[in-house]
């Protein structure tokens, strides 16, 4: 039986019943009751992209071992999976669990082949990126957060719900952010490109304790340090320490005759941080003051939102030809782009308001 991501697995998936094998943590594992009165469990399976729920009615196999399953273990989940229209999910009238090995639970920690591949190329160009910098300052601070917080870094997600929200997610939105950072101040070669670049890196690390992965799965707890505090105060906190630390350091005795002057760097780092919400009815305690700031705070939301649109492709219901339903919080439904121009491709054109035959 060929074994599929989640994600893979909703993309293969048609009306006819086909057999396939997908490898999850049962994240949560529910007792519940149907209208009818009937008792029954929803599983929540997840992997490194997406999430699965499954339900064992009390007249099926399945609804006698559930009672024995604990919560955070890792499966293989075989069956035959149809793509259920009415409620627009991928469901499976008969199937089976069986627990993973530890080597496969590695694997599946790891994330798709392709998805951690991504990653990792994408961590690597946050490294570059940071020892790119010019300013000594900015490239000691973000070469002192990657050496500290690489591991808890690259297990954190961008966020709970809507964009990014995956082990790993966070490298991959700071990373692409920086690409976009860097086109942008070219294009604007007024711009502190060296304390953008450093923003981008810092501008969410205060989720490293928001929305932080287990170590060894796909759970993404809620910590009363989140919950309390928030993602920015934190990742100011962070920032001034990693600061203090650096400045203790020898070579930051060289630091004290540079240009703009060191407290100087800091404010303006923390600023981008503080700011980068855009406003402070969106929790940001200041609006951006700088070209910097509100460049990163648009780049920011550029980045989050095109990730929704690609993600909404893929999960939202087909309406109509090219026209998909909404997937909050983009502001309206979905329709798919247009396709690039090819030159010298060929093709026929369909003719504009040639009516399709039902």
């Amino acid at each position: 039986m060929e074994k599929v991501s989640i994600r893979d697995l909703h993309r293969a998936i048609g009306e006819r019943p086909e057999p396939y094998a997908v490898h999850a943590q049962l994240e949560a594992l529910l007792q519940k009751t149907s209208r009818a009165g009937k008792p029954y469990y929803e599983f929540r399976f997840t992997d490194a992209e997406e999430g699965l729920t499954l339900r064992a009615w009390n007249d099926t196999p399945m609804f006698e071992q559930a009672a024995t399953l604990k919560k955070k273990g890792f499966f293989e989940i075989s069956g035959d999976w149809f793509f259920n229209a009415d409620f627009n999910s991928v469901e499976a009238k008969t199937w089976e669990l069986r627990p993973l090995d530890e080597e496969e639970v590695a694997a599946l920690l790891a994330g798709s082949e392709s998805l951690g591949q991504r990653q990792a190329e994408d961590f690597q160009y946050i490294q570059e990126a940071v020892s790119g910098l010019e300013d000594p300052r900015l490239r000691g601070l973000g070469e002192r957060f990657l050496e500290t917080f690489g591991e808890r870094f690259r297990r954190t997600g961008a966020a709970r719900d809507y964009h990014h929200a995956r082990r790993g997610g966070l490298v991959e939105h700071v990373a692409q952010m920086m690409r976009s950072a860097s086109a942008i101040a070219s294009a604007y070669p007024d711009l502190n490109r060296d304390l953008l670049v450093c923003g981008v890196l810092f501008h969410d690390v205060g989720k490293l304790w928001e929305n932080v992965y287990s170590p060894k799965g796909f759970t993404m707890p809620y910590l009363e340090t989140g919950e309390l505090i928030g993602h920015i105060p934190m990742g100011m906190e962070l920032v001034n320490k990693l600061w203090r630390d650096l400045l203790d350091e020898p070579e930051a005795a060289d630091w004290m005759t540079l240009d703009p002057p060191n407290e100087q760097v800091r404010l303006h780092l923390l600023h981008l941080i503080g700011a980068h919400h855009g406003e402070m009815q969106f929790g940001s305690p200041v609006v951006p003051k700088t070209p910097e700031a509100i460049a990163l705070h648009y780049i920011d939301n550029l980045d989050a939102k095109l990730e929704m649109f690609a993600r909404g492709y893929e999960v939202a219901a087909e309406l109509g030809k090219n026209v998909y339903e909404r997937v909050r919080p983009l502001p309206g439904r979905l329709v798919t782009p247009l396709p690039k121009f090819v030159p010298g491709a060929e093709g026929e054109a369909r003719d504009e308001g040639e009516a399709e035959e039902e």
